[in-house]
């Protein structure tokens, strides 16, 4: 029989990514990779970077430019509003350093025309609907029931990359041994 247990031996803290166990019991968080924008004592934020809408951009925001870029859902946290990290830094005014080279927010109306002037620069960008938010302790207990998994290795590249559907699997393979078990497990363990 396989031994599951796990010790978190990397802390939480901005720029890390949060990987769930597979086990994990939650209508939003199942399965998920969260990117940590934020954390203190007083409480973390992050995004969840594979879970997505199927819906264009210019459906949420008409004047948008016409790029092609996925909009994932973020966290069950203030749904109405647009989020966005990036690596472009001061070239969008009023952005605020997470860790590495990515920013989060800053002037949207500089986010469009860097945009219109090459569609290109979508890579550089990332949007989401929601936040995922823990308020003070919470995610320490999270992490001290070993809902998570707190991963430190993941380039910018990596967190701008939208592709990715099955992140969940590829991370937990690239973990090894008991965790590139745990990415095979079926969602529902009656589906064995």
């Amino acid at each position: 029989m396989i031994d599951f247990d796990f010790t978190n031996t990397n802390q939480p803290k901005p720029g890390r990514v949060l990987v769930s166990e597979p086990f994990l019991n939650d209508s939003f968080f199942t399965r998920s990779v969260v990117y940590l924008c934020d954390y203190s004592p007083d409480g973390s934020f992050g995004f969840v970077l594979n879970n997505f809408m199927d819906v264009d951009i210019r459906e949420l925001i008409p004047d948008f430019p016409d790029v092609d870029v996925r909009v994932s859902i973020g966290g069950p946290v203030d749904k109405s509003n647009l989020f966005y990290i990036h690596c472009l830094g001061d070239e969008i005014p009023n952005s605020q350093k997470i860790a590495g080279d990515l920013f989060i927010g800053g002037n949207f109306d500089s986010v469009k025309e860097i945009l219109e002037k090459n569609k290109s620069n979508a890579k550089f960008f990332r949007f989401f609907i929601g936040y995922s938010g823990w308020d003070k302790g919470q995610l320490e207990s999270e992490l001290e029931e070993k809902s998570w998994v707190v991963l430190k290795n993941f380039s910018d590249t990596q967190i701008l990359n939208d592709t990715k559907d099955d992140l969940w699997k590829e991370v937990m393979a690239r973990m090894g041994g008991k965790f590139q078990v745990m990415a095979n497990f079926p969602k529902n363990p009656s589906d064995n």
